[in-house]
C-alpha cells in the first residue's frame, strides 16, 4: 500500500521488546513483542547504506544473534533526512515496549504495545517526539500491561469454567463465563493471551495432559467463534502439575480442574 510516495518500514520485536524490521509499501514501522524470540528485520529501504545502518543499529540494540535479516533495497521515496530520523527512533527505549508495533508512515509515527506504567507510556512518546522536527507527529497507542491481566482476572472472578465429566465439551455454565471473557478480550484490543488448561490428579498423567490440552483448545475455539482473533490466543495444557488446592478433597479437586488466562 503506497501513501504519499513513501514506504512503510515495520520493526517487529521480540525479547522483552526487541524489534524486527518489516517494511511494506508505505513508510517505517516497528513492532515490540515478547521475550526470547528472534528480531526479524524485513521490508524495503531506498539504498544499501540505509539498509546496513538499520541492521547495524538493530543488532547493536538486540544482539547480532537475535536479528534475522530480511531487509531489502528498492526504488522507494522517503521524506528528507528519513534515514537519520529512523536511526534516532531506533533507541534503547523501544526495549520497554512489548507485544505491539511502532510504525512510521511518511512523517507520522505511531506506537502500540504494552509498557509497565503510565509514566513510561507517556515518557516514551515525549522522548521520541523530542528527537524529531515539528513536521513529524507521534501517536501514542501504548497501554499499561498490568491493566490487561487485571481485566482478565476480574472477568474470570475466581470462577471455574465447567466441562462435561471427562470431556472437552464446555458446560452451559462455562460458556456463560466465556461470554464475559470474550467481552473483556475485545476491550484489550488484540492483546496476546495464553489459555492454560489444568486437571486434578485423578487418572493417569498422560490422560490428564491430553484432557487439559483439549479443554484449553476448546476454550480457544469458543472464543474465536465470539470474535477474538485466533492468532492472539495460545492454548496449552499442563495436566495436574500446577494444583491450587489439595487433591485429597472433592472441593480441592474441583478447584484444580480449571482454565487460566494470562496476558503476555
Amino acid at each position: 500500500m503506497i501513501r504519499a510516495h513513501y514506504r512503510r518500514l515495520f520493526l517487529a520485536t521480540c525479547l522483552l521488546a526487541s524489534p524486527a524490521f518489516a517494511a511494506t509499501d508505505t513508510a517505517p514501522t516497528v513492532s515490540p513483542l515478547p521475550a526470547r524470540k528472534p528480531v526479524v528485520v524485513s521490508g524495503t529501504v531506498p539504498d544499501e547504506a540505509t539498509r546496513q545502518a538499520i541492521l547495524d543499529r538493530t543488532r547493536e540494540l538486540y544482539g547480532r544473534d537475535n536479528v534475522v535479516d530480511q531487509l531489502g533495497v528498492g526504488q522507494v521515496s522517503t521524506p528528507v533526512n528519513w534515514s537519520d530520523y529512523v536511526q534516532k527512533l531506533l533507541s534503547a527505549d523501544l526495549k520497554q515496549i512489548s507485544g505491539g508495533q511502532f510504525a512510521v508512515d511518511g512523517n507520522n509515527v505511531s506506537l502500540r504495545g504494552n509498557v509497565g506504567s503510565e509514566a513510561t507510556r507517556q515518557q516514551l512518546v515525549s522522548d521520541m517526539a523530542t528527537r524529531l522536527n515539528p513536521s513529524w507527529q507521534v501517536k501514542n497507542g501504548l497501554r499499561v500491561a498490568a491493566g490487561d491481566q487485571q481485566l482478565l482476572d476480574q472477568a474470570l472472578a475466581n470462577r471455574i469454567i465447567e466441562f462435561d465429566t471427562g470431556s472437552t465439551r464446555i458446560a452451559p455454565a462455562g460458556t456463560a463465563i466465556l461470554d464475559e471473557m470474550a467481552s473483556a478480550l475485545l476491550k484489550m484490543g488484540g492483546r496476546n493471551i495464553d489459555i492454560i488448561g489444568h486437571t486434578d490428579n485423578q487418572g493417569s498423567a498422560t490422560s490428564n495432559q491430553a484432557l487439559s490440552e483439549g479443554r484449553a483448545a476448546a476454550v480457544r475455539q469458543y472464543l474465536i467463534q465470539k470474535g477474538i482473533e485466533a492468532n492472539s490466543m495460545r492454548a496449552t495444557g499442563v495436566g495436574a502439575q500446577s494444583p491450587v488446592a489439595l487433591n485429597t478433597t472433592a472441593e480441592g479437586r474441583a478447584r484444580n480442574r480449571r482454565i487460566e488466562f494470562r496476558a503476555r
